[in-house]
């Protein structure tokens, strides 16, 4: 009996001394995480996180492992501290899981936070569109999407008038317009990526686009009547003011007019149907007509158009351009066209107000009109 508690007593004191050796080579304590590891960065497509292992307590120095995780599920082969989010991190919450080993191996394990939902990268123009072509009127532009973050994109053109979207202008070239001149024309740039949001930028404004040619002649003309005028005379002179300042007109060929009250290098007339034959015989009190230095408008056409014109439901206001644009051509030097071919424009110098043979009603010269003599 008191030999076999000899034995146990002796085994007993060598299991102790054998842990007690064992605990000292190994530390009696493993590593023990103190402070959370932590995900920095921005959590959007292409943004790059790096992870931070936390604080840990350990009496030997430490090494650390990363394990990304993707909703809480391991991200096989990403176990690097700095990690790129990808097309699949959208809409996912990433985090790292730390492993801290001791020098004697003992490991212990923490994880961080979930980042919030991985979204779609913001897509900025690293080099901003612009426009290029000459500033007028009837010439074309073309724009340059400018440089963007994502070198695979897709791109869209708006056209913009003073800020405003210019109607059915989406395309990458922009033919300038009658309605440009005098304002400024900018280019809206509008990006689209895979992993991105939608990207916008603005080309900064042209200078005022001109005229089709600069002015080349300068002309004067006053206004006057004849007869009982019962049309507004105000409304008289602001329109036609208004054709002749028009882009489309015989501006376009580098004629500038300019109203004077006295004198003037032409008159432009509106007068009562009966008084018109007054200029000449060779005038009829149903139509306009130029006589040297008069261009006489009919009072009645002024008012009412023709019956060809109102046949085809064409605007009063077009015949009024047509009219006054026909009239002086003459005085520019021009004579009668006819139908180049049916179903085109009629050139401003064709008689209209008669009949067409087979072109389209037009109030404004062809560009092989645009000359004066």
């Amino acid at each position: 009996m008191g030999l076999r508690l000899g034995v146990v007593t002796a085994v007993a004191a060598l299991v102790t001394s054998l842990l007690t050796g064992v605990a000292g080579a190994q530390g009696t304590v493993p590593p023990t995480s103190t402070a959370p590891p932590t995900v920095t960065g921005e959590p959007a497509y292409r943004q790059v996180l790096r992870a931070q292992p936390g604080t840990w307590t350990s009496e030997s120095q430490l090494t650390y492992d990363y394990q990304w995780l993707r909703d809480g599920r391991r991200l096989r082969g990403e176990t690097s501290p700095r990690r790129r989010a990808t097309l699949r991190d959208i809409g996912s919450r990433l985090s790292v899981r730390i492993t801290a080993t001791d020098e004697a191996g003992q490991t212990a394990t923490a994880t961080s936070e979930p980042t919030d939902r991985v979204r779609r990268a913001d897509l900025v123009a690293t080099e901003r569109p612009g426009i290029s072509g000459t500033m007028r009127f009837t010439r074309t532009l073309t724009a340059d999407p400018g440089e963007w973050a994502a070198r695979r994109r897709t791109v869209s053109f708006r056209w913009l008038r003073g800020g405003d979207p210019i109607e059915g202008a989406t395309g990458r070239r922009y033919t300038l317009q009658a309605a440009d001149v005098g304002r400024r024309i900018r280019v809206r740039v509008t990006a689209r990526a895979e992993g991105y949001l939608r990207g916008d930028a603005v080309s900064r404004q042209t200078r005022e686009v001109g005229h089709r040619v600069p002015v080349r002649r300068t002309v004067t003309y006053r206004i006057e009547t004849r007869g009982r005028i019962v049309a507004d005379r105000d409304t008289f002179r602001r329109q036609v003011a208004q054709t002749f300042a028009d882009p489309r007109g015989w501006r376009s060929a580098g004629v500038q007019f300019r109203r004077v009250s006295r004198g003037g290098s032409f008159s432009v007339v509106l007068a009562e149907a009966s008084r018109v034959p007054d200029f000449s015989p060779v005038c009829s009190a149903t139509w306009s007509c130029r006589v040297g230095r008069y261009v006489i408008i009919n009072q009645t056409r002024w008012r009412f158009a023709s019956p060809s014109w109102n046949a085809a439901n064409r605007p009063v206001r077009e015949y009024r351009h047509m009219v006054v644009n026909h009239e002086t051509g003459h005085w520019l030097g021009h004579g009668h066209l006819g139908c180049s071919a049916r179903g085109r424009k009629a050139p401003v110098m064709m008689q209209q107000s008669k009949g067409l043979d087979g072109c389209r009603h037009n109030p404004w010269p062809l560009s092989s009109e645009l000359w004066f003599g």
